[in-house]
């Protein structure tokens, strides 16, 4: 069985000022790098064989806090960079609503092509590491479209706010992912 430990990055700046980032590269504040710690500190490194990362700041130093103490084999993947939200990043939820009360933000990437990129990610995984342990290191939109997926609708976009630094587990036997649980943040202070 193949499994996936999904972990968002921690707090940046604009998570704590409610501004979306999309692929603008923030990174980490304190309260970030205290939360990467945390998890690590939860982690077991028997328990995964390889940490895999998003590149961008944030989720890159979550992941190499968290692999200072598991001394993974540590993998950069694009497929797993946040959603691209074009004219609206940056901007705080009142901002954006008044500036685009339909949501239908400029210049964003279309959720075809974000749905295609990230479970092609989920494809690469599952064909590289089959019957391993992963740990991925992503984003709030990337970590919900695959709990979306996964269940069907039932958890993710649209009906789960991901908290910062928090864990998610899906396992695949028998031919398809399901969700073991998600959005756990009890390892956090």
């Amino acid at each position: 069985m193949t499994a996936i430990c999904l972990i968002r990055h921690g707090e940046t700046d604009w998570n704590a000022a409610g501004r979306l980032q999309g692929e603008t590269d923030i990174p980490l504040n304190n309260t970030g790098v205290r939360q990467a710690e945390e998890c690590a500190a939860s982690l077991r490194p028997a328990d995964y064989d390889v940490l895999i990362t998003s590149p961008l700041k944030r989720a890159k130093r979550t992941a190499e806090i968290i692999n200072n103490k598991l001394d993974l084999p540590f993998v950069e993947m694009g497929n797993f960079k946040e959603r691209a939200f074009g004219d609206a990043e940056g901007m705080t939820m009142k901002e954006r609503l008044t500036a685009y009360p339909d949501k239908n933000f400029p210049n964003r990437e279309t959720m075809d092509a974000f749905t295609q990129r990230v479970m092609a990610g989920i494809d690469t995984i599952t064909k590289n590491y089959p019957d391993q342990s992963v740990l991925l290191v992503a984003h709030g939109a990337v970590i919900n479209l695959i709990l979306t997926i996964v269940s069907n609708g039932k958890i993710g976009a649209d009906t789960t706010k991901l908290l910062n630094a928090c864990i998610s587990n899906i396992h695949y036997q028998e031919n398809q992912w399901n969700v073991k649980n998600y959005n756990l943040v009890d390892h956090l202070t």
